[in-house]
């Protein structure tokens, strides 16, 4: 890997020591039934997630994507936004050793860069950004992906839980901490637009962001379960950014 420039090197560091920091605010954290698991991909697969972070934080992003929580066979499994192994590994050329949660759901393992399973989600997001501009230094030359919230959150069944189900008094210390840590990351990237990936990203970025010189945008989510992400995402998501003048036609 070449080596950081100065400036490179001071904002990563940065940006390192913030995340270093929201692991420790959230582990302070407990959520109640019908949680039973917690996935932190924060600590388990941190050297996967520094590699991003040091690789593709640039300090020229004009256009910051951010998604909710990580998924079950991405994020989960590589430590890196919409992590779907393929494009993490084989685009991006980042893989590391993932470690283990604390409490591992039978149902949910974590095997890191040999899990088989398939993010559509992430599929699907970095497949489009890598027919648009090719090599991934072209798209994180002025993009970036991130996630708002970076917990996994299962019920006994090992069904997903998402965040914005939770019950106030357990989602305001979780979203205290991940709004600063937001807040962090775009004062240090300084993008032009924050585009959230879903309604609840947007929202969030619009409550934690107040006040900053931002943009804000959205584009239709990725996953499977929505209709609509199942009839041409791409076309839809790639539509909403050049209507919005975040993309220009070409």
């Amino acid at each position: 890997m070449p080596g950081l420039s100065q400036n490179e090197s001071t904002h990563v560091q940065e940006l390192l020591k913030q995340s270093k920091k929201l692991v420790k605010e959230l582990k302070r954290l407990s959520f109640s039934h019908p949680i039973t698991h917690v996935y932190n991909p924060l600590e388990y697969a941190w050297e996967s997630h520094r590699a991003y972070l040091t690789r593709f934080a640039s300090q020229e992003v004009k256009v910051f994507f951010l998604g909710m929580n990580p998924g079950p066979w991405g994020m989960a499994q590589t430590g890196i936004p919409f992590g779907e192994i393929p494009a993490v590994r084989d685009w991006m050329g980042i893989e590391t050793d993932v470690k283990q949660p604390k409490e591992v759901h039978p149902k949910r393992p974590i095997e890191g860069f040999a899990c088989q399973r398939s993010e559509v989600s992430g599929r699907r997001l970095w497949g489009l950004f890598a027919e648009k501009f090719g090599k991934p230094e072209a798209f994180f030359q002025h993009h970036f992906v991130f996630n708002y919230c970076p917990l996994v959150f299962m019920e006994a069944s090992g069904k997903n839980f998402t965040p914005d189900k939770l019950p106030a008094g357990e989602a305001s210390p979780l979203m205290e901490a991940c709004d600063q840590h937001l807040k962090t990351f775009v004062e240090v990237l300084q993008p032009d637009w924050v585009v959230g990936v879903g309604a609840y990203a947007e929202n969030r970025a619009k409550s934690a962001l107040s006040g900053l010189s931002v943009k804000f945008s959205r584009v239709l989510h990725p996953s499977p379960a929505s209709p609509a992400a199942n009839r041409d995402w791409a076309g839809t998501a790639t539509r909403q950014l050049l209507d919005s003048g975040i993309w220009l036609d070409s």
